[in-house]
């Protein structure tokens, strides 16, 4: 089994920034897809970013050029970089992993889901 750990949320004030982490156990990076996925209250799962297999991010367009990608293929983690947050990211943050060959078909794998919360 592939298991995700998250870590990095927290509380800030709008216009600050935080980074998130997914540690992935296994040969995770170099033959999964990977995502970032967010929900709030009250409202349905929204996809933040797609992270295909070469590593690049397909992003939402409400995170465009404020959210950024990396991964650190030696320790197996998944960054994703929130910058000039706003109190509309206010949710919980959770990576996955898709391994089959059509990425994003299925979801497989999850994190722990990760609060992050945006004050005005």
């Amino acid at each position: 089994q592939v298991q995700l750990a998250q870590s990095g949320g927290g509380s800030v004030q709008a216009g600050g920034s935080l980074r998130l982490s997914c540690a992935a156990s296994g040969p995770i990076f170099s033959s999964y897809c990977m995502a970032w996925f967010r929900q709030a209250p009250g409202k349905e799962r929204e996809t933040v970013v797609l992270v295909n297999r070469d590593g690049r991010g397909t992003y939402a367009d409400s995170v465009k050029d404020r959210f950024t990608i990396s991964r650190d293929n030696a320790k197996n983690i998944l960054y994703l970089e929130m910058n000039s947050l706003k109190p509309e990211d206010t949710a919980m943050y959770y990576c996955a992993a898709d391994p089959g060959v059509w990425c994003g078909t299925k979801w497989s794998y999850w994190g722990q889901g990760t609060q992050v919360t945006v004050s005005s």
